[in-house]
């Protein structure tokens, strides 16, 4: 007989059904452990006891009132524990500690702010497509929906938009016929997710006016879909579902905060491929409704941490998934807001105040011992953390370096048999005013090792004792004179009013490299510094935010457009624009090669671009290569060993992990402060002694003061407190105070810098308190006598 059409033998049945029947019940064992999950799902027309009792119980609410919901779903947070003895989704794998301010991993950085295509994933960060299932037909436009809205003002009659959102919100699939611009399209792009947006905000816009039982059906069906058990990859009408839903108002109110935590639980544990689809999306939503988003998941982790009624939620220990979930979907907002051209909302719009009121230094611990695995901790979402939160970590984390430092000089001293001084304590900077750059650069060679410990500046043949004050005006004196033009290492730009490395050649960086100390001891320090640097400098200066173990792992290289040119060369990028926007042949009108310029010294020295760039002419297809050539050259390669000297100046005093926290904006405001002078707010926030502020001359001091232009207020900030600038957190951080000197009216003002200090003599009138005032903070600079 033919071997291929033999019949089996009884044995080989046999076991041919016993395998099949092992398999049916691996399949059922599956099913089953899924179930465990999520409760059952809920559909209207089943009749079983356990639906029965829980639609009552949604019927059953108090007027107004959708707490119900919570003991609804409950069981899901009872079954929880059964999927956590198993690796279950609702533990989020943390990023990589090294990675972690480029939350969440969206295939590329995106910070790089390029369009993204999905072609560009790797083939194992692609998820299978799925077959898009038919969806129902929906015949509804947004004006039929609008005009049965309006007809229940004159009618009361409900019924008509109460089938609507009890069909729309029945099932993901009925949510994607509904608000799918086209059923018929598969809209499988990162640009165009397929939504008539404008259909969805009016229908969440009118849902919070109907009344109760309409609102309840919404979360029902909301409930239902997200009960139901899911098979495979998730289809792109299911991510239009979940990006709808996300938006809903209704999880404004605590009471539905059970059923927002399973939506952002189940978003949070999509692939990644379906996360870089939603952030496609999110970066599309119009400013108002993005903000919406951001902040109902602040509000969410805000109440979580400390509910004002802490009956309405489930135990922490039973719903721990709940803030790492919404903090993962947080962190989906963040990478679109970033990905953005322009940013769609602030930075700082993401910022989250109630943080600054719990254990920051605990967090900080966690995520340095725990970075990579599955214990959660805020620093791993960066971006929620306010600045002011973020200085305080710093700052501590400075401190225990500082007397990690001086603990280990102490020691090394003592098992010396040496005689311990305090002054081994300090890094002490001992300088001459006339020499103030080559001292600095020979203490602070000299000792490079003490970098760390806490800093105090001596004038040599001054009487001034430092209690910060001298640190405050060594900062600024040496700021002002190595940033001056005729020192040559900065080239001030006044099209953009900062200053930027000069690229002339030289055999001795060091002094680049004081320059970065001087930065990391502003911060190390709490001192605020007057430099004006653009934002490209601190996106360099965080390329790594860690030093590499590897010397010859090139540093302060980060990817840089014609936007970042435009901060510093204005003129130059609007050049390079034009260029790019040429409507003509830009090889014959321009008569440009891949080949740049330079004025070094008065002498001209060329550079090219590419290899053999002065042969290769600029020509309509390679235009946009040249321009990110020649931007790449002006901000990267031809200040490369002044910037790398100058970087690894200042990580030498602020390596830490806590840099990695730092947006590029961050590190300016911690370095500079704000240059913004609120001093209506000084006013609030002064402190008098021997004065109180409804004093006469109090009230002229303040007039005067409050009428003064921006240079004299500046002036009056820095003589009162060494600097003109605004430190983290505002005027309130100054402690400013106002003394009465009890002297004669003749003298001047006089200051104590170190404890921000005014000492006001009672000057009889106001003429006379603002000429001896302006008098004073424009002759300020020194301490004693020479």
């Amino acid at each position: 007989m033919n071997e291929d059409t033999r019949d089996p033998s009884p044995a080989a049945a046999a076991a041919a059904a016993a395998e099949e029947k092992d398999k049916k019940e691996e399949e059922e064992k599956g099913k089953a452990e899924e179930r465990e999950k999520l409760p059952p799902v809920l559909t209207p027309s089943s009749s079983s006891g356990s639906s029965t009792a829980a639609s009552g119980a949604v019927e059953r609410g108090a007027k107004g009132q959708l707490s119900t919901f919570s003991s609804f779903i409950s069981t899901a947070s009872q079954k929880k524990e059964v999927a956590e003895k198993r690796s279950s989704p609702t533990q989020l794998v943390t990023p990589n500690i090294k990675n972690v301010r480029d939350l969440p991993p969206i295939c590329l950085d995106v910070r790089q702010k390029q369009r993204l295509s999905i072609d560009s994933l790797s083939a194992e960060m692609k998820a299978p497509v799925p077959p898009e299932p038919a969806l129902p037909i929906r015949t509804k436009t947004m004006k039929d929906f609008q005009e049965d809205v309006e007809k229940v003002k004159t009618s009361g009659e409900w019924k008509e938009v109460h089938d609507f959102y009890l069909t729309t919100f029945d099932s993901f699939l009925e949510l994607s016929a509904t608000f799918k611009k086209d059923a018929n399209t598969p809209f499988n792009t990162l640009e165009d997710s397929g939504i008539n947006a404008k259909f969805v905000n009016a229908v969440y816009d009118a849902l919070l006016n109907t009344p109760q039982d309409i609102q309840k059906s919404v979360l029902k069906g909301i409930i239902n879909s997200l009960l139901r058990e899911w098979k495979g990859p998730r289809s792109k009408d299911d991510l239009r579902a979940y990006f709808i839903l996300l938006q809903n108002p209704q999880f404004n109110n605590t009471s539905t905060y059970v059923i927002y935590a399973h939506l952002l639980r189940q978003i949070a544990t999509l692939v990644e491929a379906d996360h870089h689809f939603l952030v496609h999306w999110f970066k599309k939503l119009s400013q108002k409704r993005f903000k919406q988003l951001v902040d109902r998941l602040l509000q969410f982790i805000s109440l979580r941490l400390f509910p004002a009624k802490p009956e309405e939620f489930p135990p922490m220990t039973k719903c721990s998934w709940w803030i790492p979930s919404a903090a993962k979907v947080l962190a989906l907002l963040n990478a679109a807001n970033d990905l953005a051209h322009l940013p769609v909302i602030p930075y700082t719009d993401f910022y989250n105040s109630t943080l600054d009121h719990i254990d920051l230094m605990e967090e900080y611990h966690t995520w340095q011992c725990f970075g990579n695995s599955r214990r959660f901790s805020f620093c791993q979402y960066p971006f929620v953390i306010s600045i002011a939160a973020k200085k305080i970590i710093i700052q501590r984390d400075s401190e225990q370096q500082m007397i990690s430092i001086a603990r280990q000089s102490l020691v090394d001293k003592v098992s010396r048999r040496q005689r311990p001084d305090m002054n081994m304590l300090f890094l002490n900077m001992k300088v001459r005013r006339t020499h103030l750059v080559s001292d600095s650069l020979d203490e602070l060679t000299r000792k490079r090792g003490d970098l760390k410990k806490k800093l105090k500046v001596t004038f040599v043949g001054e009487a001034g004792l430092d209690m910060g004050g001298l640190t405050k005006e060594w900062f600024l004196l040496l700021i002002r004179q190595i940033f001056h033009p005729d020192y040559g290492m900065f080239a001030y730009h006044k099209d953009s009013h900062c200053h930027w490395f000069s690229s002339f050649k030289c055999d001795n960086y060091s002094e680049f490299r004081l320059v970065g100390i001087l930065m990391g001891l502003a911060v190390y320090n709490s001192i605020t510094l007057d430099i004006r640097f653009p934002p490209c400098c601190y996106k360099k200066l965080l390329s790594p935010p860690i030093v590499p173990g590897d010397q010859n792992t090139p540093v302060g290289i980060c990817s840089v457009t014609i936007d970042d040119l435009y901060q510093i060369m204005p003129e130059l990028a609007h050049g390079l624009n034009e260029l790019l926007s040429h409507d003509g042949n830009v090889e014959e009108d321009f008569y440009s090669t891949f080949q740049v310029f330079q004025e070094e010294f008065g002498v001209i020295k060329s550079y090219n671009l590419k290899p053999s760039g002065d042969k290769i002419p600029v020509n309509n297809q390679n235009r946009k290569e040249y321009v990110q050539l020649y931007v790449d050259f002006l901000l990267n390669k031809s200040i490369y060993k002044q910037f790398a000297a100058f970087y690894y100046g200042f990580h030498s005093v602020c390596a830490s992990n806590a840099l990695m926290l730092l947006r590029p904006e961050e590190v300016e405001i911690l370095v500079c402060g704000s240059p913004e002078l609120d001093m209506h707010a000084l006013q609030r926030n002064t402190q008098y002694d021997g004065y109180v502020k409804t004093d006469l001359t109090i009230r002229y001091f303040w007039d005067v003061v409050l009428g003064f232009p921006l240079d004299l207020q500046k002036k009056l900030l820095h003589f009162t407190t060494g600097s003109d600038r605004v430190p983290v957190g505002g005027m309130a951080d100054l402690n400013f105070k106002i003394s009465k000197h009890g002297t004669s009216t003749n003298w001047l003002p006089v200051a104590h810098t170190c404890f921000n200090q005014l000492c006001l003599p009672p000057y009889k009138n106001k003429k006379e308190l603002k000429q001896k005032l302006i008098i004073g903070i424009s002759n300020s600079e020194g301490f004693g006598l020479e």
